[in-house]
């Protein structure tokens, strides 16, 4: 799979701590269904985490994701029908209609979002980066040490305007949510901020994944609540 997808869609739910097992059984059930859905070429049904930390400490049990991608223009039904296994469960909802920019690396072992994809549209508005990983085991230690500079710096970042973590699994498959105001301000943290420049160039030597994968996308439109996505409104200009 290493062509660009039409659409990509992420969806997140809220749910509260009394339908925690009703949640659960849901993870265990869904990623069938979401595969077999009109037109979904690749699906994931994540677990979430604050966007503070890594490992299982960082783990939301009150939120869950689902990211999608789809062949060509699905129907508003098809999309809808994503949220089907969770409308009895969640108090909240939110959908991020994506369209990939560019992306490198691999995810189970697939190209989701075609593999080193050109910036297609100029990214004018809010862009959202993903971040995936999973981790080497006997780097894992390394890694979880490496990071604390680097969620602190992202607390204070120019322009970010949500953040949250996302796995597969509470150790070893791990990932990150970043929304952002602007390009320049994706950017901005991504090149010039001390702090994330080091893990980067830590990342050649020190071998933590056995496989990752970046992405960027151009947000079409957010449905739902953003409270979901942990909003923080307008994000602050570095400009």
């Amino acid at each position: 799979m290493d062509d660009v997808p039409a659409l990509v869609t992420l969806h997140v739910w809220r749910v509260p701590r009394r339908a925690l097992g009703a949640a659960l059984r849901r993870m265990a059930r869904e990623p069938r269904r979401l595969r077999s859905l009109p037109g979904v070429r690749f699906a994931k049904l994540l677990g979430t985490g604050t966007g503070t930390g890594f490992g299982p400490g960082d783990a939301d049990l009150t939120r869950y994701a689902a990211l999608l991608t789809w062949a060509g223009e699905p129907s508003p039904a098809a999309v809808r029908a994503v949220d089907a296994g969770w409308a009895g469960v969640a108090t909240g909802s939110a959908r991020l209609d994506l369209t990939p920019q560019a992306s490198r690396g691999l995810w189970s072992g697939v190209a989701p979002f075609g593999e080193t994809t050109p910036a297609r549209i100029r990214a004018e508005g809010t862009v959202l980066a993903l971040t995936r990983a999973r981790l080497r085991p006997t780097r894992a230690l390394t890694f979880w040490r490496a990071v604390p500079p680097v969620v602190a710096a992202l607390q204070q970042a120019p322009g970010l305007l949500a953040r949250f973590g996302i796995g597969e699994a509470p150790i070893g498959w791990q990932g990150t949510v970043t929304v952002w105001r602007s390009q320049a301000d994706l950017a901005g943290f991504a090149y010039r901020t001390p702090q994330h420049r080091a893990v980067i160039a830590r990342t050649p030597t020190d071998r933590w994944y056995a496989e990752d994968l970046f992405a960027r996308f151009s947000v079409r439109g957010i449905d739902g609540d953003r409270a979901v996505l942990g909003w923080r409104e307008g994000g602050r200009s570095q400009r």
